[in-house]
């Protein structure tokens, strides 16, 4: 996206001759591991990171070439500080260390590399776009131009040199300059809309609010579902006065994507009578809301060192960013370094808009991590603190249904439900939450009410939820032999919205099955079983399918399949019985039919 040429992860892609190496670094690797839990040499102070330092060299860089493959930011920065204090001189290495800095959040060490790495190679853009945030912070704005300067590379790089060169010209309290810059950038690939989105943020800094209005409406009309161009304008319209064309920026938003806490805080502050300041409030934030885009780009385009780099900078000019904080904490996530993503949400300040679901997402990720006690106790502590806050409750009762207590699930939604009103957009899966744990709990008749409720109020437009809902009603009437005819409609319906869905189909096969139609139940179970393979309920209920038809060495085969994919510990049971001595026989499909309900209640 931006001057992230050089910006590679410290892993090359290995040709024939690295191969060749692959087993002496595997010889390496517990030596090294071990020399990197190795007290502190005499006289060297004791390390604040939970990663102690090898003593060697090559125990360094060999735990930092560990931790890179690992995408292990925090220990990569560790080894790689370590082993650059002992070759200071080894480019390669220095550059190595650089991004793991970068991408650990220690900016400061980061720039300190980047004026080596500068030094060599002026047009380096990283190591320029780092310098320019170290002078940013510093309000140190005529030099940041100048590494900006230096390190642009191409046409998105330049998108992002001019915005940042811009934002250091409004520090500088040159605002006519600061929009002329703002203004060369094309109105092209989608450019357009960053150019009126911060020159309207500049122009509100520098004091110019009908050129801040005239731009951010531009920005707005130009992409009215950008929930920070929506909360910039909506900011705007509300200081101004306009309360009514502000609150109808953000109920337009909310429409498309209900009960954002940005979008609900805003609504409340502005009801209220409570002044919205606006969400740049200095060069500073300005820059870091730059960086912030182009991390958040990087996130949703899967890129994640480049969403890495760009949000860590962001933080060193904005620690108090929280939606920074939180698509940090995202990206940590993908890379399968939850502790640090816990890490980032607990940084999110007490009075952002975001900080409940941080917290919320906090104990989520605990559960996520094995520790079960520790999320629970998290999930309890906030309900204690927030008791009328739905989406502590709604998570909750999700760790309660993961942990099996369906009864205290139900429960918890119950209390959500309490919370929500009429008309809420966000009520109806509350209901389906709750409806799956009475199921799950055996409360039949209570499940069906609230699964009926859901299925009534979730919208037609969310076609993968629809089908959720009646899927799941569908099969549970097959299953307790209920309102066949029905079912087999919601079932049908369900997978005409998700026919790609193996879950789904697996429950039309499953309703063959129950009312004996085996060569139909064969049908869709096959269907099902090459759409999700490792699923041990298809794999069971394919195999039951095939028994019934003749076809017993294939149903044999589809059982130890079901067995060797991790089954319910009841489900085991069966299974296990089933390899054994395989199943009775069941009624023929024309006996089936003329007591659908009896055969339902009897068979499988």
């Amino acid at each position: 996206m931006v001057v992230l040429s050089e910006a590679r992860w410290p892993v090359r892609r290995r040709s024939a001759a690295r191969r060749a190496t692959a087993a002496i670094f595997a010889l390496c690797v517990l030596s090294a591991q071990a020399e990197a839990r190795r007290a502190p040499t005499p006289g060297q102070p004791a390390s604040t990171s939970p990663f102690a330092p090898a003593a060697s060299l090559e125990g360094n860089f060999l735990a930092a070439y560990i931790a890179g493959a690992s995408r292990d930011t925090a220990a990569a920065a560790v080894f790689y500080r370590e082993a650059l204090r002992a070759d200071p001189l080894n480019t390669d290495l220095l550059e190595k260390a650089f991004i793991s800095f970068v991408a650990d959040g220690d900016v400061e060490a980061a720039a300190r590399a980047a004026d080596r790495i500068a030094a060599r190679d002026p047009t380096n853009g990283l190591a320029q776009l780092t310098l320019a945030t170290r002078a940013f912070k510093a309000r140190q704005y005529a030099a940041a131009r100048t590494s900006l300067a230096r390190g642009v590379r191409g046409r998105a790089a330049d998108l992002t040199a001019t915005l940042l060169t811009a934002w250091s010209h409004a520090g500088s309290r040159d605002g006519k300059r600061a929009l002329e810059v703002v203004n060369t950038i094309k109105a092209e690939r989608g450019f357009a809309i960053f150019r009126d989105y911060h020159a309207g943020l500049i122009a509100e800094l520098v004091g110019n609010l009908p050129e801040a209005e005239r731009r951010l409406k531009a920005a707005y009309d130009a992409e009215k579902n950008t929930l920070r161009i929506v909360d910039a304008y909506g900011r705007l319209l509300a200081r101004q006065g306009k309360t009514e064309a502000a609150l109808a920026v953000y109920r337009a938003y909310d429409a498309v994507a209900p009960r954002h806490a940005f979008v609900r805080n805003a609504m409340a502050q502005i009801g209220s009578g409570k002044p919205l300041p606006p969400i740049v409030q200095s060069a500073q934030d300005g820059a870091a809301e730059v960086l912030y885009g182009l991390g958040s780009a990087g996130s949703q385009q899967g890129d994640e060192l480049a969403s890495l780099i760009y949000l860590r900078l962001a933080l060193h000019l904005n620690p108090e960013h929280s939606l920074a904080l939180v698509t940090l904490a995202d990206v940590f996530e993908r890379m399968k370094q939850t502790e640090q993503g816990i890490a980032a949400l607990r940084r999110v300040p007490a009075a952002s808009p975001l900080k409940t679901s941080a917290d919320v997402q906090v104990g989520l990720s605990l559960e996520q991590l094995g520790r079960g006690d520790e999320a629970m106790q998290h999930l309890e502590k906030l309900r204690a603190e927030r008791p009328d806050d739905s989406d502590v409750l709604v998570a909750l009762g999700g760790i309660q249904r993961m942990r099996k207590k369906y009864a205290e699930a139900a429960e918890t939604y119950g209390q959500a439900i309490a919370l929500t009103q009429e008309g809420d957009s966000g009520r109806w899966p509350l209901f389906y939450y709750r409806g799956t744990s009475y199921e799950r709990a055996k409360e039949w008749d209570k499940a069906e009410a609230d699964l009926k409720t859901a299925l009534d109020l979730v919208p037609d437009t969310q076609t993968v939820w629809k089908a959720q809902v009646l899927n799941y009603l569908g099969y549970s009437w097959v299953d307790t032999g209920r309102n066949i005819d029905e079912a087999f409609k919601l079932l049908k319906r369900a997978v005409e919205l998700s026919p790609r869905d193996g879950m789904i189909i697996d429950s039309l096969g499953w309703a063959h099955y129950r009312l004996g139609q085996f060569e139909d139940a064969v049908r869709e179970l096959e269907k099902a079983a090459e759409l999700k393979s490792g699923d041990p309920v298809i794999n069971d209920h394919l195999g039951d399918a095939y028994w019934q038809v003749g076809r017993r060495l294939e149903a044999r085969f589809q059982w130890q399949h079901a067995k060797d994919s991790s089954p319910e510990p009841e489900d085991l049971k069966k299974i296990e019985e089933k390899l054994q001595g395989g199943l009775p026989e069941m009624p023929k499909p024309a006996e089936a039919q003329t007591n659908p309900t009896e055969q339902i209640k009897s068979g499988g």
